[in-house]
């Protein structure tokens, strides 16, 4: 007779704590959640868990240099128009006048 689901519970739960494994919740965007789709479709992964342990430890292996450019997060830069920066200096240039006759 098999064992009872306490008992496989119980027995897997002090496996875990034998082991040190401990479990990492992700909560993602539909986007990250696409990537890591085709990342595991590209190199033929099945389970999700595979491929981020095997991507945390190929970027590890990269050291600190290597696994920076990786780990960086994407900056956004935005240029003001001309004309916007128009705009800013002649409003800068009417309150810096007006500062000046109130004083």
């Amino acid at each position: 007779m098999g064992a009872a689901q306490k008992e496989r519970s119980a027995k897997t739960a002090s496996r875990r704590k034998t082991r040190g494994e401990e479990e990492l919740r992700l909560h993602t965007m539909a986007g990250t959640r696409q990537a890591l789709a085709d990342l595991m479709a590209w190199s033929g992964i099945d389970e999700q868990g595979e491929a981020m342990t095997l991507m945390i430890h190929h970027l590890h292996g990269l050291g600190p240099a290597g696994s920076a450019q990786f780990l960086a997060p994407p900056r956004h830069s935005y240029v003001i128009p001309e004309k916007v920066s128009a705009k800013l200096q002649l409003a800068y240039n009417r309150e810096a006048l007006r500062i000046c006759h109130d004083e």
